[in-house]
């Protein structure tokens, strides 16, 4: 029991720590991992050299095709690591909540010892003066309470980005990783889009809808002169969230 609290108490700093950050830079992205309940997350993934095919040999002499060449005929969809996949992101999501709540309540008790082996008048020299044998105890208690909440959000975000197999599963699935910047000005907007596809998802144009993407990361922010001003600051987002009140 003691080492466990050694345990804990050594783990807080890190935690608050971790708290301090978030506050300071945002909420990071958990990373992309295979699902435990079907494979232990502990997998080797295959290396970029083991999965790469050999480099294309020349043509030989009077011959248009060379030993390796991507042939008309051949699947032109990505399936090695390093190969490029479009990834298609049409995000139209929307959700209205409404709640209330109304609840009261109220008690009363009232008590009283008319008789209480004939030593109702003794009660009465010894309990302060007023004392009413039959109405001793009387108690009464109201609460009331309120509550209303909603909920109105919607989001669109519809963008395109190449992403790009960074390892292959045993089971043949890929993961994907890409990152597309655009800077205008002094402001800069990142779109990062990871997870895991499998290679019979993937269209015949080689491209690939974010809804059949297992363990999707999607990020789309930015950072410059707007979004430092449109940000919290960090003491005042320190204080709201370690504030008791």
């Amino acid at each position: 029991m003691r080492l466990r609290t050694l345990a804990l108490a050594a783990l807080a700093p890190l935690t608050a720590c971790s708290t301090v950050v978030e506050a300071v830079k945002g909420p990071e992205l958990a990373p992309v991992g295979y699902p435990a309940a079907l494979v232990p997350r502990e997998q080797s993934l295959m290396m970029l050299a083991s999965v790469r095919e050999p480099l294309p040999q020349a043509a030989s002499a009077n011959s248009l095709w060379r030993s390796g060449a991507r042939a008309f005929f051949v699947d032109q969809r990505a399936g090695r690591v390093g190969d490029i996949l479009t990834v298609q992101i049409d995000i139209d999501d929307s959700a209205k909540t409404i709640n209330s709540s109304t609840s009261s309540r109220s008690s009363g008790v009232t008590a009283g010892v008319p008789h209480f082996f004939g030593l109702e008048s003794t009660l009465g020299k010894i309990l302060p003066g007023g004392f009413d044998p039959a109405n001793a105890i009387e108690t009464a208690s109201k609460s009331a309470n309120t509550g209303a909440g909603a909920v109105n959000r919607a989001e669109k975000i519809t963008l395109t980005i190449a992403a790009v197999v960074t390892g292959m599963l045993p089971n043949g699935n890929m993961m994907i990783q890409g990152t597309q910047e655009v800077r205008t000005n002094a402001e800069l907007r990142q779109l990062t889009v990871s997870g895991i596809v499998r290679p019979e998802d993937i269209s015949s144009s080689n491209t690939i809808r974010h809804t059949q993407i297992a363990e999707a990361r999607i990020s789309y922010g930015g950072r410059g002169d707007i979004s430092r001003v449109q940000k919290t600051p960090a003491g005042q987002s320190l204080v709201e969230r370690f504030s008791p009140f």
